[in-house]
């Protein structure tokens, strides 16, 4: 089902315009190490990055994260929101596609002393993924246009397929008692993912948003806690 923006056609003309500033400005021909909220990240040039606003959802994993919790992690890339979690809950499941993303996060697992806590997987979404949560952790692709490579398929997913299958697919791998945190921002189609959760009979609330921005417009980016 090709997706049709609930968007301007200036805003789509406008975030297609950034998307190519911001995946050439990402890019990187080597590893690169970052200081992350008390962890060192190591990011292998296939892998996304840390960006500026990545604390918006890490903070929210610290704070929500119970010590008895059962965590998802889907789409880990270096696995940095997995490693937050494994800081508090003993039992982490870790899922990317890209297999440069599970390398990274096996090692920064063990890079961080939590290498026991984490279950890293290949799976697209929920594809290999079994058994229920108390909390899932998804920071997806923004845009809805089709990816060129690996490393962009971290920010871009072809007709919101993968964010359609997660809200599809939420529901069966939560507990009683399970909630989701879901991290996106209006360089994508925002009103379109309010959509999906509504759909799925989630309830949302924003635990964290920073506004930026960028050529004299007002850039949003959300932490939306879903149960």
């Amino acid at each position: 089902m090709a997706h049709e923006p609930m968007l301007s056609p200036e805003d789509v003309d406008r975030i297609h315009r950034w998307h190519e500033e911001a995946n050439e400005g990402i890019r990187s021909d080597t590893p690169r190490t970052f200081s992350y909220l008390g962890h060192t990240i190591v990011v292998p040039p296939e892998v996304m990055p840390i960006s500026g606003t990545s604390a918006l959802l890490g903070d929210a994993v610290l704070e929500e994260v119970r010590e008895d919790d059962r965590v998802l992690d889907v789409g880990t890339g270096s696995g940095v929101n997995a490693i937050l979690a494994a800081s508090k809950s003993q039992d982490v499941v870790a899922v990317d596609i890209n297999p440069h993303a599970l390398a990274a996060a096996r090692e920064n697992a063990e890079r961080n002393g939590v290498g026991d806590r984490i279950t890293v997987l290949r799976s697209d979404v929920f594809e290999a993924v079994e058994g229920r949560f108390d909390l899932i952790v998804f920071d997806p692709p923004f845009r809805w246009f089709a990816p060129r490579d690996l490393f962009e398929a971290a920010i871009t997913d072809e007709d919101y397929r993968a964010l359609r299958a997660f809200f599809a697919g939420a529901r069966a791998h939560l507990t009683d008692r399970g909630r989701l945190l879901v991290f996106f921002g209006t360089s994508g189609d925002l009103p379109f993912l309010r959509r999906l959760a509504d759909e799925a009979g989630f309830t949302t609330e924003v635990v964290a948003s920073q506004e930026l921005t960028r050529e004299g417009r007002r850039v949003e980016y959300f932490t939306f806690r879903m149960s």
